[in-house]
């Protein structure tokens, strides 16, 4: 597979047609054509159903598609360290990390990068730990922040100087809201919106004593925004960690914290064996000092 041929599949299932496709790429539509039917000849499958107006991916073909993403994102991360100016720091830093405060120090680090060296690019994805760690295991992400527990026999890190408190995210006009903290005994048969990673079920399964089943959960999420607008129209009650949504005066939500507590610490990571670029270097530098700074304070 050559990656201009994967380029090509992408075009054509983004435009969903191969007129489309071939316009966009300034081709004809017969080159295009035979690129895409010796790509299926070449994996032994088919990739697209051919509609009378447009074309649709086959499973096989949505996987190529995602993984060739994939490729097209770590050869141009790739070249763009090939290509950074190695008399001055510039080039391209790629973040990954989920919904936590901790996230503070890495954007002072960033400033502090791009102030010194405006030619310093970022760039950010946000996602729960599985999603970041299966970025950073592919070499699409050069660092992430994992919020514990996460397993850390792949990567190297530095314990970041902040906590987390998990609580509960409600209504202010919900009859838990009087409450200063929320206990198992106070969630019972309440709807409740919990995160779907396996990680963080077994931390709030261990705060309930062992019995998650005591929950009633009725919504999952991986990203806690939505999951707060659910909050606000249905009168559910998320577990979440603290200061990711505002529920300041103009807000009609709240927050109330766990009881017994339940805190957890942050790691700024990556993979073990890792051969950073100048610029890569020059920035868990500045993240180190960031994080020596707050505990000096």
């Amino acid at each position: 597979m050559e990656i201009r041929v994967l380029q090509y599949f992408l075009t054509i299932a983004r435009e969903q047609s191969i007129s489309g496709a071939a316009e966009f790429l300034h081709i004809t539509q017969p080159t295009l054509s035979r690129q895409m039917k010796e790509l299926e000849e070449e994996l032994g499958k088919q990739l697209f159903i051919r509609g009378n107006r447009k074309i649709t991916l086959t499973d096989d073909g949505m996987l190529l598609r995602k993984r060739a993403e994939e490729i097209i994102q770590l050869v141009e991360k790739t070249e763009s360290e090939m290509n950074a100016d190695t008399t001055e720091f510039s080039g391209d830093i790629y973040i990954g990390g989920g919904e936590t405060k901790g996230m503070r120090i890495i954007m002072r680090a960033i400033s502090k990068a791009q102030s010194e060296h405006p030619l310093l690019k970022f760039h950010l994805f946000s996602g729960n730990a599985e999603d970041v760690t299966d970025r950073l295991d592919k070499g699409l992400l050069d660092f992430g922040v994992l919020v514990e527990p996460t397993n850390m026999s792949k990567y190297d890190f530095i314990k970041l100087p902040t906590k987390d408190i998990w609580g509960v995210l409600m209504r202010k006009e919900s009859p838990m809201a009087v409450l200063e903290s929320i206990t198992p005994k106070d969630l019972r048969d309440k709807p409740v919106i919990c995160s779907n990673q396996l990680l963080v079920k077994n931390e709030i399964a261990g705060w309930l004593g062992g019995n998650e089943r005591s929950l009633n959960i009725v919504t999952s999420y991986n990203l806690l925004y939505n999951a707060s607008l659910l909050v606000e129209e249905n009168s559910h009650y998320a577990l979440c960690l603290d200061g990711i949504i505002h529920t300041g005066e103009s807000s009609d939500l709240c927050f109330r914290p766990l009881e017994p507590r339940l805190e957890v610490g942050l790691h700024f990571v990556w993979k073990k064996y890792q051969v950073f670029s100048k610029a890569s270097d020059y920035f868990l530098r500045l993240v180190q000092e960031e994080a020596q700074r707050q505990v000096d304070r």
